[in-house]
């Protein structure tokens, strides 16, 4: 066998199936695209699901891809075993109806096998097999010559996943020799068994059924095939290394570990599960960063967070007690950047992220550390066990690792109700997986839809209106020659003036007519083959497929839809200039009435540069730029400083808008011909969307005009209200009366304060010694929160060396608060008797050991919680 480096073998295999027709897929951005199934891409396969369930026909039927992913499933097995990783590779070759497994099998064992290719000796490969495909198993004995004692039959070589596309599949396995243990059944050490000995290297799905809603199975009109290679996996079979993190995808990592710890990878069983999850977890962070997920508390964000977080933690064990991942970012671009050159050219702004996120963590670790510490001795106190609400707060709410929260507490001597922890974080999940949709992976072929071969021509950019021929029709499913008014059908013209939703623009709306009939167009979108589907209502006539029509796209909301997408390519620059080239486009809605731009930023946007990119595309409004469009090949569109909106896929020719030196992008849309014609631009809004995703909303032309006109409406209003006879008075006026309020405030808190001075009198004769504490509990009156808090601090002024509790109902909502002398926290906590306190009166609080507030919604009840403290402290 060939001695490879990974990057060799990646580039080896796709240019096999290059030379056998196949069409190079470029790798997908590991967030997926119009897909809100994954929370990530896992596998080769999964960007290619359009092909597979028929929804568009690719220019090839053969596909060949090395696709980057993502699998956070067996995140707690990383470090510890051989080749459980949470970023890899996959390399695939995929056939969407064309050729089937007698190819497949052929392909796979003359790349494994051939002195030209892997070269890998044939008497060490095994296969698996579904004990009822006899075709496959005919393949490999009769065609490839496998002894039946290399051919294994196992039950679970079925690809299934629900709903969709499913089949048999084989797998072929490598024998790395008695090294790694020898033959025997009873310990699985057999091909398919869990063994080091027989590895895994390649899986062949033969996509030949369609598991229907019904659970039945039917065959697919359109077979398939999906393969998978782990690239990790076979450069360590390559490279003749026991495990994947001995490879060179790896090394240069642990070698840099080693430098900044001072220790050696290979040397010490525990040292090394923590240099494996380091040099795993950096990868998955920086190509998770490159790709537009930024660390937060839910989503994607919030696995990065964990996995940086569970790093750190591992390093502590190397004695890495300062930010240090940072510094493996441009490693991990050097070894990747081959074949992903995205993580090298971002690698500045990568670096900055982990580094603040690394900054905050270690902060975290001492914050959770105080908080644990407080659990530790109420566990102490009671019966040596950690309540699991309480670790699962630590991990969810501070991100303190629960492994981290399991190893302190055992060196105490102290047990985790895990079984409560569990309870909550099966909840957190389940609340994860219903904020996401909850759409199948696959969809169900249509056969209806592919069967449409027709050509059809868009005219849309040229004209708004043309005289076309209606060629196909469908109706209820099924494809027709004729539909009645008010049917709603789905229809193909020969050319077409609509557009079609896509690149975030919405589909044209308009009419369809002749002399016999007129359609209302509600909706066009891309059917498999490209043509333009048209959604229509029939409002009178009967429509007959080989009708000629005039088709009318809607003007004015044309028009405006035009204004909307050429503002969001002069917003995307703007946003580059002012807030880096670290920005990029996450997604978009142009419509007729505004538009909406989300984009990767780690920061909400201050107020001086959302006014700073608003001035920039206004300038380049008012500048009348003449926006150019031209075809051209992608490659010359590149060279040329296109920029090509990250994971879109674009064909060899490409449409490329042409905004002056401001703004050239690879676009599909429709524009205006000069950036005059958008008129005005104004930002309505600027919000977070997620993990590190920003979104802006705006307003073109007429609406932004309806904008300003609503703000200087509800400005005069103002200015009747304050009485100002001028423009500039009104400020004036405002800060007046916000000056005015102060004092007015501050007299009415003055007098409450001397109001309960009155009521309490000598608050010196209202403090009890409990348990040889000072206790002052009492209830007070206050108008808000704000003035609980200034009559505690009056108390405690007078009473520095007592425990105070208030109390109060403020417009029909309890406010709680406690305060303890730092001398008195080792005997009492003001956080626990808030804690203690809240529940009664129907809340919830806590704090810290010297200070803690809390709330409720049954002020009748506060009597019984004053009494109830009171009884709580006599008990300690």
């Amino acid at each position: 066998m060939k001695t490879l480096k990974a990057s060799e073998i990646r580039q080896m295999f796709i240019d096999f199936f290059v030379e056998k027709g196949h069409m190079v897929e470029p790798s997908a951005p590991l967030v997926p695209i119009d897909d809100d199934s994954l929370l990530w891409i896992n596998s080769g396969v999964a960007t290619l699901k359009k092909y597979f369930d028929g929804r568009e026909i690719p220019k090839k039927p053969r596909i060949v891809n090395a696709q980057k992913s993502i699998r956070t499933n067996d995140i707690e097995n990383v470090g510890f075993t051989a080749r459980h990783h949470t970023f890899f590779e996959m390399l695939g070759n995929f056939s969407i109806g064309d050729y089937f497994k007698r190819e497949a099998v052929a392909f796979a064992w003359e790349f494994l096998t051939s002195e030209r290719w892997m070269a890998m000796e044939a008497d060490r490969l095994y296969v698996t097999i579904h004990p009822e495909d006899t075709e496959a198993y005919r393949l490999w004995h009769d065609e490839i010559g496998l002894s039946e004692s290399r051919i294994i039959r196992i039950e679970g070589n079925f690809w299934d996943i629900g709903e969709g596309p499913s089949g048999p599949n084989t797998e072929i396995f490598y024998d790395r020799g008695e090294a790694y243990g020898k033959e025997d059944p009873a310990e699985e050490m057999y091909p398919g068994g869990e063994n080091e000995r027989y590895l895994e290297v390649w899986n062949l799905v033969f996509s030949e059924f369609n598991h229907n809603k019904d659970h039945s199975y039917t065959p697919l009109p359109s077979k398939n095939i999906d393969t998978g290679m782990g690239l990790e996996r076979m450069a360590s079979i390559s490279q003749n290394v026991r495990t994947n993190y001995e490879t060179d995808l790896f090394m240069p990592i642990m070698a840099e570990v080693e430098k900044i710890s001072g220790k050696q990878y290979l040397n010490n069983r525990e040292d090394d599960t923590a240099f494996k999850v380091i040099a795993d977890h950096i990868r998955t962070i920086a190509f998770a960063i490159s790709d537009g997920a930024l660390p937060a508390n839910e989503g994607r964000g919030y696995v990065l967070r964990r996995l940086l977080r569970r790093a750190v933690r591992f390093s502590q064990t190397l004695d890495i007690n300062e930010p240090f991942l940072y510094r493996l970012v441009d490693t991990v671009a050097t070894i990747m950047e081959p074949y992903y050159p995205n993580v090298k050219e971002k690698a500045d702004f990568i670096g900055r992220v982990i580094k603040t996120e690394e900054e905050r963590f270690h902060e975290t670790l001492e914050e959770g550390l105080a908080i644990l510490n407080q659990f530790m001795d109420q566990a102490k106190a009671t019966n040596q066990t950690i309540d699991g609400a309480d670790a699962f707060k630590l991990y969810d709410t501070y991100g303190f690792p629960i492994e981290l929260t399991e190893e302190i507490t055992r060196d105490a001597g102290l047990t985790i109700d895990m079984a409560r922890f569990n309870e909550h974080m099966d909840a957190q999940r389940d609340r994860a997986r219903k904020a996401r949709q909850n759409n199948q992976s696959m969809q169900v072929q249509s056969d209806v839809l592919k069967s449409i071969q027709t050509h059809s021509t868009f005219v849309g950019y040229e004209t708004l209106q043309s005289e076309s021929i209606i060629t196909d029709i469908i109706l209820d499913g099924a494809r027709t020659t004729e539909a009645n008014a008010e049917n709603t059908i789905y229809f193909v013209m020969d050319k077409t003036p609509f557009y079609a939703v896509s690149g975030g623009q919405i589909a044209d709306k308009g009419t369809i007519q002749n002399d016999s009939f007129e359609i209302d167009v509600t909706e066009v979108t891309k059917a498999p083959n490209g043509q333009h589907l048209h959604t229509g209502y029939i409002k009178f006539g009967q429509v007959k497929e080989g009708a000629h029509v005039t088709a009318h796209v809607n003007t004015s909301e044309r028009k405006a839809i035009m204004k909307n997408h050429s503002a969001t390519h002069l917003l995307h620059a703007a946003l580059k200039e002012v807030l880096g080239t670290h920005v990029n486009q996450a997604g978009s809605l142009v419509d007729s009435e505004r538009l909406r731009f989300d984009f990767s930023h780690i920061a909400p946007m201050t107020d001086e540069e959302i006014k700073r990119v608003e001035q920039r595309v206004n300038e380049q409004i008012w500048n009348s730029e003449d926006i150019v469009i031209k075809e051209m090949a992608i490659e010359e569109a590149k060279s040329d400083g296109a920029m090509a909106l990250f994971g879109e896929k674009y064909g060899d020719v490409v449409r490329v808008v042409d905004m002056g030196d401001f703004s050239k992008e690879l676009c599909g849309g429709t524009h205006v011909n000069n950036t005059s014609e958008i008129g005005l631009f104004k930002i309505t809004s600027e919000s977070g969307t997620g993990a590190g995703v920003r979104r802006i909303e705006a307003v073109t032309g007429q609406q932004a005009y309806l904008y300003l006109e609503d703000y200087l409406n509800r400005f005069n209003q103002i200015k009747h209200e304050v009485k100002a006879k001028t423009d500039e008075q009104v400020i004036d006026k405002v800060v007046q009366l916000q000056e005015e309020e102060k004092t007015l405030q501050r007299a009415l808190e003055q007098k409450n304060k001397e109001i309960n001075h009155l009521k309490m009198g000598n608050i010196e004769d209202k403090v009890e010694v409990i348990n040889d504490i000072p206790v002052l509990i009492t209830e007070v009156q206050v108008d808000n929160v704000k003035a609980i808090r200034d009559t505690m601090d009056d108390f405690k002024s007078r009473l520095q060396n007592t425990v105070i509790i208030l109390a109060s109902d403020v417009d029909g909502k309890v406010s709680l608060i406690a305060t303890v002398p730092k001398t008195l926290t080792s005997q009492l906590k003001a956080g626990d008797i808030i804690k203690q306190m809240a529940p009664i009166v129907g809340g919830k609080g806590g704090g810290r050991p010297d200070m803690a507030q809390g709330g409720g919604t049954e002020p009748e009840k506060i009597t019984e919680a004053l009494q109830f403290i009171k009884d709580y402290i006599k008990s300690l």
